[in-house]
């Protein structure tokens, strides 16, 4: 057996593990400046991991993911929610429906109270002008209206 062949092996093996050693380290940054809030770039990440650019660009898995939370970030934003953390689409349709929903109940009691607070006025107007056998009109004043349900 030729001397090469006994040298590759551990040259292979010792590059091997520094492309695993280089790889953890990126996927890492990654997950540390998400989780940060922090705007997840090439630059960022290559900085974070002490890695080059270049390589992210050649690991197709990174450099997708990569990607990916850089354009879920919003343009111009310095501290943004981590993705794990941000609300789904279907989450946040649902937050709508409900405030929807709240919006339409609030609406009817506003109306329901409109209509009892108008007929307790009526009723108060009514007594008022009315002649009644009270000759004191600060008697009226002193009654009290109570507005409930009907």
């Amino acid at each position: 057996m030729p001397a090469d062949e006994n040298h590759a092996t551990p040259l292979a093996a010792a590059a091997r593990r520094r492309h695993e050693l280089t790889r953890s380290k990126a996927i890492r940054a990654v997950r540390e400046l998400d989780r940060a809030g922090a705007v997840v770039t090439f630059e960022a990440v290559a900085r974070h991991a002490e890695v080059s650019r270049s390589w992210l660009y050649t690991q197709t898995d990174l450099r997708a993911e990569i990607e990916q939370l850089r354009e879920a970030t919003p343009r111009g934003a310095a501290h943004t929610v981590p993705a794990t953390q941000r609300a789904s689409n279907d989450s946040l349709l649902r937050r709508l429906q409900q405030a929807n929903e709240r919006n339409r109940l609030l609406a009817e009691e506003n109306k329901r109270l409109r209509r009892q607070l108008e007929h307790a006025l009526g009723e108060q107007r009514a007594a008022r002008d009315s002649p009644g056998p009270a000759a004191d009109p600060a008697a009226h004043r002193r009654g009290s209206v109570t507005i409930g349900p009907r």
